[in-house]
Parts: C-alpha cells; structure tokens; sequence
C-alpha cells in the first residue's frame, strides 16, 4: 500500500504528532494544579492566562503557518522543532504570572499549532488516494501519546520536580526530532505531486485560496462541527482535576480513563481513515460529533468512576474522526494547491476554540455552575452545530473546472 518514500512521510507525521502532545491541552492540564500552587492562583484565572495565551497563539499561527506553502518542509519542520524545544525550556522556568502565559503562548503555539499543523498539511498534501489511511496512521502519534502520557505524568510528578520534568522534554525534543526529520523529509518535494499520474482528479478540482474560503458560507458551518471537539474537550482536560473532585473519583480515575479515550481513538482513527478512502470525508462529516453530544449527556447524567471512562471512551471516537476529517475535508474541498494557508486558517480557529473553552469552563467554574450545567452548555451547543450541518451535508462537494 506504501512504497519506502510514502513510509517516511506517514513515520514523519506520526512522530510530530505524538510530539505536538507537549503543547495539548490534556497534557498541560496534567500540570495544572502544580502550576496553580506554585503560583497561588485560581481556576478561574489559570483559564483565563490559559485562554488568553492560546488565543495570541491562534492569531500568530494564521500568519507563520501559511509559509509551509513556501519553504522547504524540512527547513519549515527543523523550525517548529527549535521552536519547541525552547517552548519546554521556557516552561521550565515560569516563576510568575507573567512568565506563564509566555509559557503557554509558546507551548500552544509551537506543540499543539505548528507540530500539527506541519504534520497535517504534509500527509495531506502528499497523499491523495490514500489520504485517510495515511492520516489515520499519522494521526495514531497523538493518540499513542494520549494513551501513555497522563498516567506517565502523573507517576514522574511524584519522583521528579515539575519544572525539571520540562527540562528533560526540551532536550529530548532538541535532539530527537532534528535526527528524524533529516532521516525521513530532508529530500521531501511536495512541489513534485501535482504531476504525478494518481493526482489526475485532484487537478481537475478547484483549487481554492484562503480569501476565498472565506467567503463561503460551508466553511463555517463546517468549521462550528469542527470546533466543538476542541472547546469542550479542552475545558474538561484543562479542568480535570475539578471535574474529578466534584464527581468524587478517585486521584488516578481521570489518567486512567484517558487509556480508553486513546484505545477507542485508534479504532476509530484506522476505521475512519478506510472509509474516508472508500466513501469520502464529505460524506462522513455528519457522524463525527454524534459520540461527541452523547458523551456529555452521560457526563450530565452519571457519576461513577465507570462515567469517566465512558465519557472519555465516546470523547475518543469523536476525536478519531475529526483528527482525520479535519485535514481531509479541506483537501477534498478546497484542493490542495493552498491548503497550507487553508490549514493554518483552520488550525489557528481550532486553537482559538481551546482558548474558547478553557476561558468559558473557568468562568463557569468560578460562577458555581456544575460539571452537570457545563455539560449542557457543551451538548447544546454540538447538537445546533449538528442540524445546521445536516442541512447543508448534499451541498459539500468540490467545483470541477
């Protein structure tokens, strides 16, 4: 199915992703109430740092990200790794509140931005007939590390100073990543794809700019169903530790429960990825954030530790979906010719959605709503994005010039 060169890509693209886990929300959350105690401050204003840094970060990304359409993937990716591991080095040192959202800012920005961001738009822009399936294994990075990191975390936190934990990751970051993208993309020309024989349909689809995505309509009902995942899981990753205390779990349910978010991840990432390649993303848009609407209502309703598992069990094959759907929908839709400034477009708003969330679970927090009361403001908002897009779902095809 994939020749020596294709396999360098997808390894590529594995690799950042698990690697962009630094800059994820679940992971930093796993730090959260160190950071909070270190730092004497509430839930409620850590949202807000958080928030506020995640969005300057989405701002910059619609900006810096679109230059992977211009320069040399391996100079782009030897970039974001720099970036990176200055990004863990600087964490490391937050001693304020000023210096944690310059922390944030770059970890949002250089982890979960730009590692992605790389890795999405190269396997996307690579690959056509074999889209999703080399996205679902790409895209298998960030769940393989969803499923080790947190209860990983949360073991090294009680051996190992918090602030020296990030020391360790910029190194292994400084010196990782720049071996693997000189071994699998340094000779990489994405330029060279259009000619090639298995690139005939693509040709023949519009090839849209970022101006004009803009002005059409599908892009933002679209993009609400994208943007749900990122808000409500990112509020609950964030504030784990406050929905584990209401609920009564134990200290270890909530790192636990994110094996089975990662394990029905994967399922659905490899499912997803041979159906995108048979029926179309297009035609899948319409499941994707069905789990997603019945993981809050049994947030809502239950509160057994079982409930975290569930939960995140249902949140996972959401996030199978839209981790793939959400760089081939763009693909199949507006081509690929300036899908690079597409994605950075795409990527900024799903950073913006986070900052969205972690800002709006923290004031709720802070306001006396229950995990129960943000769970209907999640399902309400994923159920109107949903009827908004199942009357348009016969209307997302590509123009054919």
């Amino acid at each position: 199915m994939f020749n020596s060169l294709k396999f360098k890509v997808i390894l590529f693209g594995f690799i950042f992703t698990f690697f962009s886990s630094f800059g994820q929300s679940y992971f930093l959350g796993l730090f959260n109430s160190s950071i909070r105690e270190a730092l004497s401050i509430t839930h409620g204003q850590f949202g807000s740092i958080f928030a506020s840094a995640t969005l300057c970060s989405s701002l910059l990304l619609i900006w810096v990200g679109k230059k992977i359409d211009d320069v040399n993937i391996f100079k782009f990716a030897f970039f974001v790794t720099i970036l990176l591991s200055f990004a863990c080095f600087f964490f490391s040192r937050i001693t304020s509140i000023f210096l944690l959202f310059i922390g944030i800012f770059l970890m949002r920005f250089s982890g979960q931005g730009m590692m992605s961001h790389t890795a999405s738009t190269t396997i996307s822009r690579y690959f056509t007939r074999t889209r999703g399936r080399a996205l679902s294994i790409s895209w298998f990075g960030l769940s393989s590390a969803e499923f080790v990191m947190p209860v990983l975390m949360v073991y090294l936190l009680t051996i190992i100073d918090w602030q020296n934990l990030w020391i360790i990751f910029s190194i292994i970051v400084l010196i990782f990543l720049p071996i693997v993208s000189f071994l699998l993309i340094k000779n990489l020309n994405l330029d060279s794809r259009e000619a090639n024989d298995e690139n005939k349909k693509e040709v023949e689809i519009k090839q849209w700019k970022r101006r004009e995505v803009i002005k059409d309509y599908r892009f933002y009902i679209i993009s609400s169903n994208m943007l749900a995942m990122p808000w409500i899981f990112t509020g609950f990753a964030v504030f784990q530790s406050f929905v584990q205390t209401s609920k009564g779990w134990g200290p270890y349910v909530i790192a636990q429960s994110f094996m089975s978010y990662s394990i029905f991840s994967v399922l659905t990432l490899f499912l997803s990825g041979f159906l995108i390649d048979k029926y179309s993303s297009r035609k899948l848009l319409i499941y994707m954030n069905i789990p997603l609407l019945l993981s809050v209502i049994v947030l809502f309703s239950f509160d057994t530790s079982v409930t975290a598992f569930v939960f995140l069990g249902l949140v996972g094959i959401s996030n199978g979906f839209a981790n793939i759907l959400g760089s081939s929908t763009w693909a199949e839709l507006y081509g690929v010719k300036y899908l690079g400034s597409i994605k950075a477009l795409t990527t900024a708003l799903m950073v913006f959605a986070t900052a969205f969330g972690t800002a709006l679970f923290g004031y709720l927090i802070d306001t006396g709503f229950t995990v129960g009361d943000i769970a209907v403001v999640s399902g309400t908002y994923t159920f109107i994005s949903l009827i908004l897009l199942f009357f348009i779902r016969k209307k997302l095809n590509p123009v054919i010039i």
